[in-house]
Formats: C-alpha cells, structure tokens, sequence
C-alpha cells in the first residue's frame, strides 16, 4: 500500500469516517489495498424524489488528491440534469480548480483542496434533493429538458429509477 501524503490524507478521511458516520450515505475502500477508489452508498434523503433508493456509485480520486478533485460516478442508473447517461456526476466542486472556461461558475464554487470526502458526499445529497434540478448547463441534456417541459413525467422516471434501486440493494 502507498504511504504517500495525499495517501495518508485519504486513509484519514476514511478512519474519520468509520469512527463517526454520516446520515445519508456510506464510504468504504473497494480494495484494501487502494486508498484511491472508494465504494459509496448514498441513502435516498426523506422527503425528496430519492427517499428509499440506495445509490451506488465509485469516487476515484486522482494521485494529485488534495490539489485536483476526485471523479464521482453512479453505478445505479440516474436520471438528473448533472448526471451523464455514464453516471459521472457533473457538481461544481468536482470541477478542477480555476476559472470556468464557459463563465457558468465562479473559481470560488470549484474544487478546493479543503473539501472532503464528507463534504463531498453532503453536496451531492443537496444536489439530489434539490427539486424541481437545476437546468443551467446540464450534463445531460434531455433530463434537462424533461424538467422543463414535463416535470410531472420526469418526477415519474426518478420515482421508477429509485424504486428499482431499492429492489436491486437487497438482491
């Protein structure tokens, strides 16, 4: 196993996190000896489109962790406007640090070295509950566009995505 720093900072992360969990998601290595991928379960939050699903997804972490942010992607399928049909979750603060070539965010909403697994996993849950999404530069497009014009229809497709999710968690 590597003892680099930015090793070290992770295995930290992830002793901090066994000793004192987080409601809303679960974090653990997917093999012992790499500190760079990790499993995670983010539990449906009460009162949001998501509550009862289990959301799996991987948070690969680059050898440059802390100073270039980790790369989150869904195993369980999603249907969300910052969600690629491949499962990477597109969030501001997983974007590499500096200005938005685009203009669409402030260096300030992009990643900082200070963020944590933790606040990580807290961002995406805020994302997932935030209803009806934010549509501004989505990742993918016809979520997007679903919101806008048939909410009702997109709320519908979530609902059967989690209900599916929750089905496959205990297979």
């Amino acid at each position: 196993m590597t003892t680099s720093g930015n090793a070290l900072l992770l295995k930290k992360q992830l002793v901090e996190l066994r000793k004192n969990p987080v409601d809303g998601f679960s974090a653990g290595l997917k093999d012992d000896s790499n500190l760079f991928e990790w499993d995670i379960m983010i539990i449906g939050p009460n009162d949001t489109l998501y509550e009862g699903g289990f959301l799996r997804a991987e948070l690969s972490f680059p050898q440059e962790y802390p100073l270039l942010p980790p790369k989150l992607t869904f195993k369980t399928p999603m249907w969300h406007p910052n969600i690629y049909q491949d499962g990477t979750l597109c969030i501001s603060i997983l974007h590499e640090p500096g200005t938005d070539e685009y203009g669409y965010e402030d260096a300030s909403e992009r990643w900082l070295p200070v963020h944590t697994v933790e606040s990580i996993l807290v961002s995406v849950i805020s994302l997932l509950s935030t209803d009806p999404p934010n549509t501004d530069s989505p990742a993918n497009i016809d979520a997007a566009k679903q919101v806008r014009e048939d909410l009702v229809g997109y709320r519908r497709k979530v609902r059967r995505l989690v209900r599916q999710s929750s089905e496959e968690a205990f297979d």
